[in-house]
């Protein structure tokens, strides 16, 4: 009998791409077959660990008297929806001719979790190696099955990953039940999301708590002395906030500096008024002309979080959208790396892959970029490229499979132009340019300056040539402006003195993608001041991981614990009782530096896992006592005169993340009701998106303005409007698809779109 070696993927696409590379071709249920090996799969995990009902039937109901649930041994179950998969797999383990297993899951500790907790259920027996890779091209796959390595070397990851869900159940599923019995609401709790809840908790007590200051600032137009005057010019009080003085006729725009603080603003409008008074009488003296040559290296590379970020500030995607948008180009596309790494860095193995990666994303828009690449040797000290700041993935950046961008969505190319363009730049040479700082003085000693900078080598820049973004200049930072060429000890006329007053602002509230940041770096939002677990937080990536963050936050809206106004985030009434409630621990991210101090020496092997879930065991009883001390309450301020149609109780009206809904109080019951949804659909008015609500004839849109129409209408307005697309739409995508035909890239659709007649909007 000729063995064969079983493969085990985490999802069909990984399995199919393996499949091919090694040459299996007889596609069956569940798995492709070839002369050597048998490639099969997960749909992600297809054992999960057991519900509480699982070990006793008394537990379907919940009550107070059974708590804490401690099972002597954790147990495992299989997924029901994916049963039937699992099913296939354990019957492939269970063949004679397979004589060992290929463990292909995703290279991570629950990639690890994944597989074992399969081979455990399946009872397999058999020998197993590990594939570890962090993209599936087929160079990758044949480079990773060359290198394969004993399983058991990843046994402490496996059990670290044990270790750190069966926490969380234990303390998770306990807690939860003992809120919601002690104050019988639907209460749920945990080590990552309740810290969440309190991070936005603690910024809207910030914002509420904010006074905002009055400030001022004054900035002055003048003009070497003898120099052509305009006509147009002279001294002005005053000027609406906000408004930005152009230096014209060679003027300089100075603005006036604090010499004790160094700031460019002042909080009293009696001495704001003196300075404005004093600079109008008389002339400036330019007391120094420095000129420094400085230079700016890229970004660093993605990591998923940085990416969610950008994603959210650029595009409004949430953490989730893009990461499926990522995982969409990883599997399908295979033009990604692994999307979930928590690291900005490349290992040094990668650099000779650099140039063929070049090769393979400089088609289309990115041609001209990567032409100037090619050719340079990537050797010596690279600023990207650190082993010690990667561990199981190193950052996200394109692969050596040649891209269809015709073949991708609107919302693949927007993440897939950021990771090129990103990886393109840290290959460049610095952006190098000669900032120029002049410094004047007025009547009374007053000190002014004014800055200038001059390109000298754009560097990395020029990958991004007019999509560049500069950092966000604060209301008092010295503006760029061009200089005319002036010496130290020059007399200057004062053209213009403008004061400005200003108000102090708030903390902004949180969005998806500064959430997503503060989840990764907690630190400022501990309470403790232990630098230890600071650290901690800092090297293992805050609260949960960069594959569970979406999860967590979708969670969260999906609980009704906060909702979304416009890209805002903000707690709800439910949110707020339930951080009144909950243990204080379970507020803090120490809990979570805690267990990450714990979980990264059962990985490392310097710990035994049973030691952590004896304390994990003895910690939890802990909590229930609290819950149960407690004498708080929980009121409902969501509370309709609607009646549920099932178990007869009040509904409650709560706000989803992209809808408002009607659901039952009764936990059990779980009825829930859509009242309306965010929709796609622009307003014709003010063109926000529009709320449908409503089902069949009674269906309608709505929107903020005040605007109103039927959904039947609504589609009869798209249908003369050509499918809600209008004319200058038409045109901008003509003109984007000229450009890309330029650059040699597929414009297939651009023809097809050519032909198309619009009416006028």
């Amino acid at each position: 009998m000729r063995m064969k070696t079983l493969v085990l993927a985490e999802k069909p696409s990984v399995g199919r791409d393996i499949a091919r590379v090694l040459q299996c071709c007889r596609k069956a249920d569940g798995y492709i077959e070839g002369k050597d090996y048998i490639v099969t799969w997960g749909l992600g995990h297809l054992v999960e660990l057991q519900d509480p009902e699982g070990y006793d039937n008394k537990y379907k109901e919940w009550k107070d008297s059974d708590l804490p649930i401690m099972p002597e041994k954790m147990m495992t179950v299989v997924i029901p929806k994916t049963g039937k998969q699992f099913r296939t797999v354990k019957n492939l383990l269970g063949r004679r001719e397979i004589g060992d297993v290929v463990i292909a899951t995703d290279a991570g500790r629950e990639g690890e979790l994944v597989a074992h907790w399969i081979l455990q259920k399946a009872g397999c027996t058999k020998p197993c190696r590990r594939l570890w890779i962090s993209s599936v091209t087929d160079k990758a796959i044949r480079e990773g099955f060359a290198h394969l390595r004993d399983a058991k070397e990843y046994d402490n990851l496996f059990r670290a990953a044990a270790s750190r869900a069966e926490a969380d159940w234990l303390v998770g599923i306990n807690a939860t039940r003992a809120l919601t019995c002690r104050y019988n609401a639907q209460l749920s709790c945990g080590r990552v999301q309740t810290p969440t809840l309190a991070m936005i908790a603690k910024r809207e007590e910030e914002i509420r708590n904010f006074k905002p200051q009055t400030y001022y600032t004054i900035t002055v137009q003048a003009q070497p002395a003898g120099a052509k005057q305009n006509p147009a010019s002279g001294v002005k009080n005053t000027a609406p906030s906000g408004t930005a003085l152009r230096p014209s006729n060679g003027e300089i725009r100075f603005q006036w500096r604090d010499q004790s603080s160094g700031g460019y603003r002042t909080f009293s409008g009696e001495r704001a008024g003196e300075i404005q008074h004093a600079l109008e009488q008389g002339s400036l003296t330019v007391t120094a002309v420095e000129k420094k040559k400085k230079k700016t290296y890229a970004p660093l590379l993605y990591d998923l979080t940085e990416l969610q970020r950008e994603c959210s500030r650029r595009f409004g995607y949430s953490a989730k959208n893009t990461l499926d948008i990522m995982q969409r180009l990883y599997e399908n596309h295979k033009v990604l790396t692994y999307p979930r790494t928590d690291s900005r860095y490349l290992t040094s193995d990668i650099v000779p892959t650099l140039k063929e990666r070049i090769d393979s994303c400089g088609v289309g828009p990115y041609r001209a970029a990567a032409a100037k690449l090619r050719g340079r040797s990537f050797s010596g000290s690279l600023p990207f490229v650190n082993n010690a700041k990667v561990s199981d993935h190193h950052a996200i950046i394109p692969t050596e499979e040649v891209p269809e961008l015709s073949h991708m969505t609107i919302d693949e190319r927007r993440v897939y132009d950021l990771v090129v363009r990103r990886f393109l730049a840290v290959l460049y040479p610095p952006f190098e340019y000669e900032e120029t700082v002049l410094t004047a003085q007025g009547r009374k000693d007053i000190l002014l300056a004014a800055k200038g900078k001059t390109v000298l080598v754009p560097g990395w820049k020029e990958v991004y040539g007019d999509l560049t973004e500069e950092n966000e200049e604060t209301e008092d930072d010295l503006k760029d402006q061009i200089l005319p060429s002036v010496s130290q000890g020059q007399q200057l006329t004062v053209k213009a003195v403008t004061c400005r007053e200003g108000k102090t602002k708030p903390p902004a509230r949180f969005q998806e993608g500064t959430l997503l940041g503060a989840m990764e770096n907690p630190v400022r939002y501990m309470e403790s001041g232990d630098k230890n677990k600071a650290r901690t937080l800092t090297e293992t990536g805050g609260l949960g991981t960069v594959a569970t963050r979406a999860d967590i936050i979708d969670k969260l809206f999906g609980s009704f614990l906060m909702e979304k106004k416009g890209q805002d985030i903000y707690l709800t009434a439910k949110g707020r009782q339930l951080l009144q409630l909950v243990p204080e621990d379970l507020r803090r991210p120490e809990l979570t530096a805690d267990w990450e101090m714990k979980l990264a020496k059962i990985a490392s092997g310097e710990i035994r896992r049973d030691r952590f879930m004896t304390e994990i065991r003895a910690y939890t009883e802990k909590l229930i006592g609290e819950i149960r001390a407690q004498e708080g309450t929980y009121r409902y301020e969501n509370m309709t005169n609607k009646k549920c149609p099932q178990c007869g109780k009040r509904l409650l009206a709560v706000n989803g993340k992209n809808a408002k809904l009607l659901v039952c109080q009764d936990r059990s019951c779980g009825y829930r009701e859509t009242v309306s949804r965010t929709s796609n659909a622009r307003c014709p008015v003010c063109h926000k998106k529009m709320e449908l609500s409503g089902n069949g004839d009674a269906a309608a849109f709505f929107c903020s303005c005040g605007y109103r129409e039927k959904l039947e209408k609504f589609r009869e307005r798209r249908q003369k409007e050509g499918a809600g697309v209008t004319k200058r739409d038409v045109a901008a995508y003509m003109r984007k698809q000229q450009k890309e035909a330029e650059s040699g890239l597929n414009n297939s659709f651009a023809q097809a779109l050519a032909g198309i007649r619009l009416e006028e909007q």
